[in-house]
């Protein structure tokens, strides 16, 4: 049976748009968002109608039919914890990621644009290994203040796709394996695989810094300037995210600008770029202790991982605790949409969302 699957993947600065023919990609672009457009918004939220009516005018521009879609499949959000699979989009799901986001993060687009895309067409939305997927260890969840547990947030979907296809580049079984897995883009988060699970992470507010995260930043330092009265919390909360790591020192959330400014003498540029990889590695060698070094693979991901400069800066760094293995881009939209394609085919259930 022919099956249409719409996958949609919002990012910081993009969303990235895909439709499958069952198993066959027959139409995929991503659309940019410049730093001008996003400045209009005061919250990520407030994109939805935006990013939707873009993604729609993408499918008219293809000449894609919308009303032959059998599902839409989005990137899951900022939920509180929930299995890895496929969940259902539905009401409760969309009053949280509305009003009460764990985090505000450009993933909470991916379920409801999907739900405004579906709903009207009388078909499922789905997402499909939320950002939110927790496979921690309860050692792994404690952080050394006893009123804050650490969760697991991150690129879940792009980390465990890369690491599945490593595994049978390898000829392994990823059940077999332990692999640690960095994923560079608009935000950077890295995880260990332990045999098929994901038992601990480096999420990108306690690791590298990104395009326009600051990431793990000193207590101290912080707590003095939330208080020092020269900012409210809305805006110390864009200088962590938004406002923060690349855009902070170079004014900038592009890595392709940062490169372009390092090959033309910017030492400064340098500086901070190569800061970013040292971070990676660092988070990469932290998470190395959880398997006692007993590594597979180390790899590189996301769309950052194009940029040979930094992956040779990690590579580097980091080669002595593994192979590494450089899969640059993301196979998010894929990952997606074969996600619901299995769910559309009786392969896998998917479950309701009623964590309200």
């Amino acid at each position: 049976m022919k099956h249409y699957v719409l996958s949609i993947n919002p990012g910081s600065t993009s969303t990235k748009v895909a439709i499958y023919e069952n198993e066959l990609e027959i139409h995929k672009t991503t659309i940019d968002h410049s730093s001008e457009e996003l400045k209009k918004y005061d919250k990520t939220i407030e994109q939805c109608s935006m990013r939707r009516d873009a993604i729609l005018a993408f499918l008219e521009e293809a000449g894609f039919e919308v009303k032959d879609l059998s599902a839409v499949v989005g990137r899951g959000g900022m939920l509180p914890p929930v299995k890895s699979g496929a969940y259902r989009v539905n009401e409760s799901m969309i009053d949280r990621l509305t009003n009460r986001p764990v985090v505000e993060h450009a993933s909470n687009l991916g379920a409801i644009i999907a739900y405004e895309i579906a709903n009207p067409l009388g078909i499922n939305a789905y997402i499909y290994d939320s950002v939110a997927v927790d496979e921690l260890t309860s050692i792994a969840r404690i952080s050394g203040m006893k009123e804050i547990e650490r969760k697991s947030f991150s690129h879940a979907l792009n980390m465990r796709a890369m690491a599945i296809k490593t595994a049978k580049k390898i000829e392994k079984s990823y059940y077999d394996c332990n692999f640690i897995v960095a994923h560079l883009g608009g935000g950077i988060s890295i995880s260990v695989h332990n045999k098929g699970k994901m038992v601990d992470i480096v999420s990108d507010d306690e690791g590298p810094f990104s395009p326009e995260r600051a990431g793990r930043v000193p207590c101290r330092e912080l707590i003095n300037l939330c208080y020092s009265g020269k900012y409210d919390k809305k805006t110390m909360s864009k200088m962590l995210r938004g406002k923060g790591g690349l855009i902070s020192y170079l004014d900038t959330n592009s890595a392709i600008h940062v490169q372009k400014m390092i090959d033309e003498g910017n030492e400064e540029a340098k500086l901070v770029y190569e800061a970013m990889a040292y971070q990676v590695a660092k988070g990469i060698g932290e998470l190395a202790t959880v398997v006692d070094g007993k590594v597979d693979r180390v790899i590189i991901t996301g769309g950052i991982a194009y940029s040979k400069l930094i992956s040779g800066w990690i590579k580097s760094r980091v080669e002595f605790i593994g192979p590494v293995e450089i899969v640059p881009g993301e196979n998010e939209l894929e990952a997606l949409a074969l996600g619901g394609l299995r769910v559309l085919n009786g392969e896998e259930t998917a479950y309701e969302y009623d964590l309200g």
